[in-house]
């Protein structure tokens, strides 16, 4: 009757989701994930920086982009500075480099605050997941007569599954909240 390979697959899809969002949520250190949502004007299309350039980090605290062509550091320079990343690039012609400044106490504290609200909205789906699996089992279960202990132990099932995804999440969130928070 419950499928949890299914419940397991959509809420790891959550978890997958909120590992890819905190990437782009700035720690002191640089990040390529950073730009995946910095739009370049590339031949009249909107495309993602990282699809048009190489993005490395030499130094902890540097991102350095090399367009893949020369023609787009302009339009590349112009992404970033119409990004909300908040960072200036300077460009020697080959490269384009971003410095991240120190972060402030106040700017760690929004940042890990951003990072909670991210995480919640994980949850949120988890949960949501949940509810939608309960509604489906208590549907089914009155057109299988399935029993109430049957019942009941599926719908366990289901509440083991979202704590175990809901700890998962916590634990991703604590560590990035660490890493946001060390100075």
């Amino acid at each position: 009757m419950l499928d949890v390979k299914s419940i397991e697959t959509r809420m790891q899809k959550s978890v997958d989701t909120l590992r890819k969002d905190l990437a782009k949520v700035r720690t002191g250190l640089a990040s390529p994930a950073m730009l995946d949502n910095v739009m370049v004007d590339y031949y009249g299309t909107k495309t993602p920086l990282p699809q048009v350039a190489a993005i490395t980090v030499p130094e902890p605290r540097t991102l350095a982009i090399k367009p893949w062509e020369k023609n787009l550091m302009q339009a590349i320079e112009k992404a970033i500075q119409i990004s909300d990343l908040g960072l200036t690039p300077q460009s020697d012609g080959t490269y384009i480099r971003l410095t991240l400044p120190i972060l402030t106490a106040d700017r760690r504290k929004d940042l890990a605050k951003t990072a909670r609200k991210i995480g919640e909205e994980a949850k949120v789906a988890v949960r949501n997941i949940r509810r939608d699996e309960n509604e489906d089992l208590k549907k089914t279960s009155k057109d299988a007569k399935m029993s109430e202990d049957e019942l009941k132990d599926e719908l366990d099932q289901i509440q083991q599954l979202t704590d175990k995804y809901i700890a998962i999440i916590d634990q991703i969130l604590a560590d990035k909240e660490k890493d946001i928070l060390t100075v």
